[in-house]
Formats: structure tokens, sequence, C-alpha cells
């Protein structure tokens, strides 16, 4: 291949590249939009576990509170369109079984992803919440800024959405070949502990909030030994 032709492929490339950025970020853009919308009714439901209204303490709090929220849903409602872009982009490098792996485990990533958020938000923050409130008294009363609650569901919403990707990255991994069901459960100990670790990063900074994202994350580690056996 020639020089010329080696330069033509590369700003093919990044002209494919601009295109399926463009496309991906108009998605983001208009189901933000349509979220936008709604973002009254799904700020209800997110503040629904704490039981009381919030308060806001700045006169533009509640407006960028709900931008923030519209943002948040957008993307997840954009991800199918944002992975079949990417699909898009990295297919022609694929090999046949690669494409076929991939097109089989993508859905699962965003059903997965969901999941992962689904839990978070009907599982986890409601036990949290009740935790947390119950340190109220007569002399001591919970009054949540709107701006600080929603921050703190989305650090934990979103990051669950991600955890919850483990069984289909052990799936890839152990169907390339790079680990196995024996090498997991002899590293048990080294990912445990950092998946305390991890929980602490992602999550506020209480012992809590690591402590409900870590405990999901040993549990789905411990189901990717098994799917890593059954691969075997």
């Amino acid at each position: 291949m020639s020089e010329t032709e080696t330069k033509m492929s590369l700003v093919d490339h990044l002209g494919e590249l601009r295109i399926r950025i463009l496309i991906s970020v108009g998605a983001l853009v208009v189901f933000s939009i349509i979220s936008y919308v709604f973002a009254a009714e799904i700020i209800d439901v997110l503040t629904s576990p704490v039981g009381k209204e919030l308060v806001y303490l700045a006169p533009t709090e509640a407006f960028f509170t709900q931008i923030k929220v519209s943002v948040v849903v957008g993307f997840l409602l954009a991800l199918p369109i944002i992975f079949f872009q990417v699909w898009r982009f990295v297919v022609p490098g694929l090999k046949d079984s690669e494409r076929k792996y991939l097109m089989i485990l993508a859905p699962f990533a965003y059903i997965f992803f969901l999941g992962g958020t689904a839990f978070g938000l009907f599982v986890v923050i409601p036990f949290g919440m009740r935790f947390f409130l119950s340190f109220t008294s007569a002399n001591l009363e919970a009054m949540f800024s709107l701006n600080s609650y929603i921050s703190f569901i989305i650090r934990i919403l979103l990051p669950f959405g991600l955890i919850f990707q483990l069984p289909l990255v052990t799936t890839i991994l152990v169907k390339l070949g790079i680990i196995s069901s024996e090498f997991l459960k002899n590293n048990r100990k080294i990912v445990v502990v950092s998946i305390f670790v991890f929980g602490a990063l992602l999550t506020p900074p209480d012992i809590i909030s690591q402590t409900m994202m870590s405990l999901p994350l040993i549990l789905l580690y411990e189901g990717s030994i098994v799917i890593a056996k059954i691969i075997e």
C-alpha cells in the first residue's frame, strides 16, 4: 500500500469516526430533550425513597437539577444508538467469529446495564435511605437538598450499571483464553479487596454505600466463576 493510500485510508477512518460521534451526540441531545419534558415525573420517582419533600437552596438549583437528570436519562435511552455506532465503526476490523460474539453480547450489555441501575434504584437506594433516615429524632430532622440528593442517586446508579457488566466481561475473557475459572478462584482474595477499594472510589464517602456496592459485585464475581466453568 502506498503512502497516499495509507493517508487516504486514515482520513476516511477519521471522517467515519466523526460521523459516528455526531450521530451519537445527536441521539443524546434528542433523548435528553425528550427526557426534560418528563423531568419532574422522573425526579418524583427518584425521590420516592426519601418519603418527604426536598428543598432547593439556590434559585437555579431546581432548573439545573432537571437538566442533569434529563442528560443522564437521555444517555441511558441513547445507549443502544451509541452502541450501534461503535459497532459500525469497529466491525470492519473484526473476524467473523468476533462479530458473532459481539452481536450476541452487545444487547446483553445494555440489558445488564439497565438491570444494574434498576437494582440500585429499587433495592439499594431504598435500603440505604431507610438506614440514613433512621438517625432522625425529635431534635434532629433530615432535610435534603434536591441537587445533592440527585447527585447522590446518580453516583449510585451509574456505577451499578457498570458493575453488572462483570459476567459479560468474564465471558469474553474466558472465550479468548485470557483467564480461566481456576484463575478467578485463585485470585478471589485480591479481587474482594480490590472490589471494596473500587466501591469506595465510586460511591459517596460512607461505609454503607461502599458495602451496598461491593456485596453485589462480589456475588457477580462468584457468578462469573460459575459462568467460566460452564464455558470451559
